[in-house]
Parts: structure tokens; sequence; C-alpha cells
């Protein structure tokens, strides 16, 4: 795989679908589908994927986690433009026993066995959610969800941390990664929560972040975020492809990020992805009483915003002449996260907005 750091442009999802590689036709049947029917058509497209035992995941992440010099990519250590804290070799560091980070790699399930039963095949060696990290960080990790810290309780070497979550909704201890690596996250869950859609009969239905296969309004908002902030880069492509070869089905968010915001986005976006390839600036985040909004392309004359909640419902809706910057009073409006979609003749952007009170 050939390493990048953290691509620093915020992209709307579709802009660099064509990056990825999937065969001509695979996605055909999910053409032209939003919401439910999105997500069923892709659950037909990717079930069924060819399953690995436990111990053979050892072997593929040598293929689908190798960093340029062969040593082992792991996103609990790993610092993108910068020397990580330690660097493992394949087969040489594998856990094996450890008593603080840096001593071994082992098999992390980033959407924890807890939340689908144990080790239950074919969800227990799912490559596109289990990846080689340290153990130390892993056993920190355990099965908490992710989340975004404020106040960490404890970091790990390369920035990882853990502690209470402060993005709106869940309130617990989370686990949040970096930045470079929220994306890579973000994606895992989605395919998760699109490959196992109605064979989550059997998983457990309380947890924090998914009840089942199906992930919580607060995790969708977050997982929405981190999925447009920290974009598909070379990494994922390489390792979806490498995925592919041995399970024979995708990660459709990948191969095409725009899915995630057509099953559990704004439906304003419905009728096809967005047509820009930035995303408008909007301060203060987290707003209370208003916003200021700048966007990323030349507008004169009237402006459409409509925000709307997690769950689809529209909250505001009016028409303005744009001023740079556009102030939007919010004070009337409740906690909670909501889609700022903003709209000028042809031009269409948007962005999640928490509001706290």
């Amino acid at each position: 795989m050939r390493r990048i750091g953290l691509i620093s442009l915020t992209l709307l999802a579709g802009a660099i679908t064509s990056m990825a590689q999937p065969p001509e036709g695979y996605y055909l049947p999910a053409a032209g589908k939003t919401g439910t029917e999105l997500r069923t058509a892709l659950y037909n497209i990717i079930r069924g994927h060819t399953v690995s035992t436990y111990t053979d995941l050892w072997t593929h992440f040598q293929t689908t986690d190798d960093t340029p010099d062969g040593k082992v990519w792991d996103m609990y250590s790993d610092k993108p433009g910068f020397a990580p804290p330690y660097v493992y070799v394949f087969g040489d560091n594998q856990c094996g026993n450890y008593t603080k980070e840096g001593d071994c790699y082992n098999r992390e399930h980033s959407f924890p066995k807890s939340w689908f039963g144990g080790e239950v095949l074919p969800m227990y060696t799912d490559l596109y959610h289990v990846y080689p990290t340290d153990g130390w960080v892993n056993n920190k990790r355990g099965n908490y969800p992710f989340g975004v810290v404020s106040s960490p309780t404890w970091t790990s070497l390369n920035g990882s941390r853990l502690g209470p979550n402060t993005w709106p909704g869940y309130s617990e201890v989370v686990f949040e990664p970096i930045d470079a690596f929220k994306g890579d996250f973000a994606r895992s869950m989605f395919y998760m929560a699109t490959r196992y859609y109605g064979e989550d009969t059997s998983w457990p239905t309380d947890g924090e972040m998914f009840t089942g296969a199906d992930p919580k309004s607060w995790a969708i908002s977050m997982l929405l975020n981190w999925h447009n902030a920290d974009p598909v880069n070379q990494k994922e492509i390489d390792r979806n492809n490498a995925v592919y070869g041995i399970q024979n089905n995708r990660n459709p968010f990948i191969d095409k990020p725009e899915y995630a915001v057509h099953i559990w986005g704004d439906p304003s976006f419905t009728g096809g992805v967005p047509a820009l390839s930035a995303k408008p600036v909007i301060y203060p985040v987290p707003a209370r009483d208003y916003i200021d909004i700048s966007l990323p392309f030349e507008v004169a004359g009237e402006v459409e915003v409509r925000l709307t909640n997690i769950a689809g419902r529209e909250i505001l809706a009016l028409r303005v002449e744009y001023a740079e910057p556009l102030r939007i009073d919010i004070s009337s409006l409740p906690a909670g996260i909501y889609i700022v979609t903003l709209i000028t003749g042809q031009n269409r952007t948007g962005s999640l907005l928490p509001i706290v009170k």
C-alpha cells in the first residue's frame, strides 16, 4: 500500500468515487435508489461473502494492512505525516501477551464482537471491520462506542483517546481515534450496518451505539460528520480491493461515498450527489444562537437555506439575500443535530451542524 497523510480538504460525498475499482456493473442494482431501498439493494450485492477463519486473519493482514515498507499498518499507532511511536513486523509481533503499549498487535473488531453476539461467523472474521492494532490500545478500547472526547481519561501514544462522549446524544465513555482515521472507521460502521441488515435478529438490542445493525441517531450524525471530514483515501481504496480479492465483496461506502448520505443523510440530496466538492464554512460549531456561513462559490442574489433534523424533518426553510458571511438566527431551535443545506442556482452544498443550549 502507498502511505499518504490525512487529506486536509473536506470533500462532499462522491467527489473521488472514480478512484475506487468496483467491477463494471457491480452497483447497477442500487442505481437510483435511496434510504431503506438503497440499503437493501446494497445488502443484496455484498451479502454471502467468502468467510475466513480467525487464524486466516493473520495472513490476510499482510495483504490488506501493509505499509509501503511491508510493516503492519496499525490505525491505533500510526500518525500520518509523523514517525509512529512503534512499528510492528508481520508474524514476529503477534499477540501474545502484553503489559504496555507497543508490545504486540492483535485482531481488533472495530465493531466489537459483543455487539453481534460473540465469536459468530461471518461477522467475527469480516475483514471490513477487523484490523491489526496494538494489543494494549485494543484492550483499552474494549467494546466502548466510538465518540468524541474533550476530557480524556487516557490517551494513546498516537493521540487516540478514551473518556466521556461530548457528541450530542450520548455522554458515556467512548473511544476516539485520531482524525486521520475517523472516516475509515465510519465507513466500517456503515458497512456493518448494511452487510448485516436484516441478519441481526439475534444480536443484542441494548447497545449504546447500535441497536442490532442499526446505528442510533447520535451515532449516525457523528459518523456522517467523520465520513465527510475524512474522505476516502488511497489506503482505503487499496484495502477495499485487497479485501475484495479475499471475500469477494466490497465496502460500498469506499467505492461510492455518496451512498452514506443517500441512506442516512440529508433527504434533499436524494436526486443525486451534491454538485460541489467543497463544504461551506460554518461558525461556531457547535452553535447556540446563530451561525455564520461562508459559501465555497460565488453568489449573486438569493440563497436558499434549509435545516433538517437527523430524522429528515425540515425545521427551517428560507430564502435570503447572500452576504459574506451569511448570518442565520437559530436561537429558537432546540439542541440536537441538524443538516444545513444551501442552494443557489445549480449549486448545492451542506454540512452537519450540532446545536447546544
